[in-house]
């Protein structure tokens, strides 16, 4: 059986990696793979050694899709993407989470009648101004294997028609990748990580990531939230790698972050890891963070109306705010108070997802 892989940004690679690493370690002749990076973001820190530490090869095929329009991107993609589905003839498309990748090349597999697998399947936050979420529902209405993370997942897909046989329970490849990493993190000689010093120096610190177009591109909005974060900072330092959208928003409004904000620039997967697992608690609107905190046991208060990663509040550590400066001012008095939210573990997010969707693919995909 041969698979293709597809990744399109630096996220997708860390989803992508374990399955590659079940994928080696079951030494079966019958199971290739090729791995394909579309290019939709290209990322200059994605060097041989963040393939390295991910435990993987670099890219059999790299599309250069770059940057565009959704539409342009999408096209460009779908165009390559053709090309080495005609030429590999895989068995099985496997793509992960919910970019415009995900989205282009399952369309292009299931027109060439091969079976499409999708990671991370049904998750839904039911706002379709997310082009994240049309990216879900258009995957998912034409794909075969439908791997789910949490039990919401099955519960959108049975809703929307999907065969129950074709609904599978593996966990998370994210925890799997999180577990990966945070073990080579504290076996790691501690002085190679460059915020080394930096997280010593602080003690007691708040780790924030933002960069939702709902939350940065409108001046209004996008001051409501750091006037806050400014307000927090008078206490407890917050560490605030800067995402390149964010930074050309408060560029362009003129907008100013106390000195006890320290702004850095997009860090590596390790960097962030070492630096967020030790943290008070987090601020985040992105996806992955919402559940790896979960994985850690990491306060996370999540800056967004909705979630499509709904089991990270009903059982794990996260807490959706909403993106009001007032929401994130009541819940930062809530932790120093020490009302720190219980959560658990959800099923299966025990770092075996990728073993398990490889032994599905090889005992139904032939």
């Amino acid at each position: 059986m041969k698979i293709l892989l597809v990744a399109g940004a630096r996220p997708n690679f860390m989803k992508i990696a374990p399955i590659i690493r079940a994928i080696e370690s079951k030494n079966d002749s019958n199971l290739k793979y090729k791995l394909v990076h579309t290019g939709q973001h290209y990322d200059f820190n994605m060097s041989e050694t963040f393939f390295k530490d991910l435990g993987i090869p670099q890219p059999d095929y790299s599309l250069n899709a770059g940057r565009g329009s959704h539409s342009d991107q999408t096209a460009k993609i779908m165009v390559a993407f053709e090309k080495v589905c005609l030429s590999e003839k895989p068995d099985v498309v496997l793509v992960v989470g919910d970019v415009n990748s995900t989205l282009a090349c399952s369309i292009v597999a299931k027109k060439l009648l091969i079976k499409v697998a999708h990671v991370e399947a049904g998750l839904r936050s039911f706002d379709l101004s997310m082009p994240e979420e049309i990216n879900r529902m258009v995957t998912d209405s034409i794909t075969d294997y439908f791997f789910i993370t949490e039990r919401n997942g099955k519960e959108n897909l049975l809703k929307e028609g999907k065969s129950p046989e074709a609904i599978y329970s593996v966990g998370h490849v994210m925890i799997d990748n999180l577990l990966y990493q945070h073990d080579k993190v504290i076996k790691a000689d501690l002085s190679s990580f460059s915020n080394y010093e930096l997280k010593e120096k602080l003690g007691e610190y708040i780790f924030m990531t933002l960069h939702r177009p709902s939350n940065v591109d409108e001046k209004k909005k996008l001051l409501e939230i750091t006037d806050a974060l400014n307000s927090i900072a008078e206490k407890t330092s917050i560490i605030f790698p800067v995402h390149p959208r964010t930074r050309k928003m408060l560029d362009k409004f003129n907008i100013r972050l106390s000195e006890n904000i320290i702004e850095l620039k997009p860090l590596g997967y390790q960097d962030a890891l070492y630096l967020w697992k030790d943290s008070l608690c987090v601020f985040t609107d992105s996806g992955g963070l919402q559940e790896e905190t979960t994985g850690l046991g990491i306060p996370c208060f999540t800056i967004r109306e909705n979630t499509e990663r709904p089991v990270t509040v009903d059982e794990g550590t996260n807490t959706l705010i909403g993106a009001s400066g007032k929401a994130i001012l009541e819940s930062y008095r809530n932790i120093k108070d020490g009302k720190r939210k219980k959560g658990r573990i959800p099923e299966m997010w025990d770092g075996r997802a990728a073993e398990r969707i490889v032994e599905i693919l090889l005992k139904t995909a032939r």
